[in-house]
C-alpha cells in the first residue's frame, strides 16, 4: 500500500484530492488541518510507525516503550530532552548552588579544580525529577513558593519545546539512526499544558494512544505516590487554588510550614483525578483510548500490535 493511503482521508469515491497537500514525508500521518482516525487496516499497513504514549506517570508508559525499543523502535523520552536538552543549565546551577555551600567542595569550584555535569540518562531522569522540587519547609527540602513556580513554568516550557521537537526527531531516526517505527514516550503532565498547538503538532505526526488505568490501578498508583512521594507538575491556577485548600486544612498560615512529602501525597489523588478529563479531551479530539487491562496482554511488539490494532477497530 503506497504511503498516501495510509492515512488518506477516506472519501466516497476512495480517493484522495491533490490540493490536500500530503505531508507523509514529513512524518505527517494527518493532512495539514484534519482530523483523521485511522483503521486497523491502515494502521498495519503503515510502514513507519509513529505513536505517542499519552498517560499518568507510572501508567506503563516507560515500561511499554522500553520492550519497543528492545524491537528497534526508536524511544523518544520526552523528559530526557526536556532534562538534557531545555533544562540542562538550570539542573546544573541548582547543583552547583547546593555544592557550594559545602566547605570543601567551595574552593574546589571556584578554582575549577573540579566540575559537576548532568548523568541524565532515559533510564535515569532523576536530576530532572530533583530540579523540579517540592513545595514547602527548606529546612525538609522544599522549595519557597517563588521558587518553585519559577522552577514549574521552566519545566512547561521545556516540555512544550520537546514535544514540538518530536517530528525532527521523527526523521533523524530514520535518516540518521536507521529506526523503522518511532515511539514518543510523553510525560505525565502532557494534559495540563494549555498549550493547543503541541497537541496538534502530536496528532499530525502520531498516532496519540491514551494509556487509561482502570479502577484497581488507578488506586495502585495513589498508594505509590504515598509511598514514595516524587515532585509534580501543577498548573498554576491548579497549585493556587489547591494550596489555599491545604494550608486552610492543615491550619498553616505560611508555606514555610508545610511538609514537602506530605503536601505531595495529599496533593497526588486531587491531581490524577484533575487529569482524566484533560486526557479525555485529548483523546476525544486526536486519539485512542488502551486500557490497562489491554497494556497487560502486551509481551512484546507483536501483541503490541495487535493490542492497537484491535483499539483501532473498536473505536473506529
Amino acid at each position: 500500500m503506497s504511503s498516501l493511503r495510509v492515512w488518506a482521508v477516506r472519501r466516497r469515491a476512495g480517493a484522495t484530492p491533490l490540493n490536500a497537500k500530503m505531508s507523509y514525508n514529513r512524518g505527517k500521518i494527518r493532512p495539514p488541518g484534519a482530523i483523521v482516525k485511522l483503521s486497523a487496516k491502515d494502521f498495519k499497513s503503515w510502514d513507519n510507525k509513529c505513536i505517542t504514549l499519552l498517560g499518568m506517570s507510572g501508567v506503563g508508559k516507560t515500561r511499554l516503550a522500553l520492550r519497543l525499543r528492545k524491537r528497534h523502535w526508536f524511544h523518544y523520552s520526552g523528559d530526557y530532552r526536556i532534562g538534557t536538552r531545555y533544562l540542562d543549565e538550570a539542573i546544573l546551577d541548582n547543583i552547583k548552588q547546593q555544592a557550594m555551600q559545602i566547605p570543601f567542595l567551595h574552593d574546589l569550584l571556584r578554582t575549577d579544580s573540579i566540575y559537576i555535569r548532568n548523568n541524565i540518562t532515559v533510564d535515569n531522569l532523576q536530576p530532572v525529577s530533583s530540579f523540579l522540587g517540592k513545595l514547602g519547609n527548606p529546612e525538609r527540602g522544599g522549595l519557597g513558593l517563588k521558587e518553585f513556580k519559577h522552577r514549574q513554568a521552566l519545566h512547561r516550557d521545556a516540555e512544550i519545546a520537546a514535544m514540538k521537537d518530536v517530528p525532527e526527531f521523527i526523521r533523524k531516526s530514520k535518516a540518521i539512526y536507521g529506526y523503522r517505527h518511532f515511539v514518543n514516550d510523553a510525560g505525565g503532565s502532557l494534559c495540563e499544558l494549555d498549550d493547543p498547538e503541541t497537541i496538534k503538532v502530536l496528532a499530525e505526526h502520531t498516532l496519540v494512544l491514551y494509556i487509561k488505568a482502570n479502577e484497581k490501578d488507578e488506586q495502585e498508583l495513589i498508594k505509590r505516590a504515598e509511598d514514595d512521594p516524587k515532585p509534580l507538575y501543577y498548573r498554576e491556577a491548579f497549585l493556587d487554588e489547591q494550596l489555599a485548600i491545604y494550608l486552610r486544612e492543615k491550619g498553616h498560615g505560611f508555606v514555610a510550614e508545610i511538609d514537602p512529602d506530605d503536601f505531595v501525597r495529599w496533593m497526588f489523588p486531587r491531581l490524577f483525578y484533575s487529569r482524566i478529563p484533560r486526557y479525555q479531551a485529548i483523546v476525544d479530539q486526536y486519539g485512542y483510548t488502551l486500557s490497562t487491562d489491554e497494556l497487560k496482554e502486551v509481551r512484546d511488539e507483536a501483541s503490541f500490535l495487535r493490542v492497537v490494532e484491535r483499539v483501532l477497530e473498536r473505536q473506529a
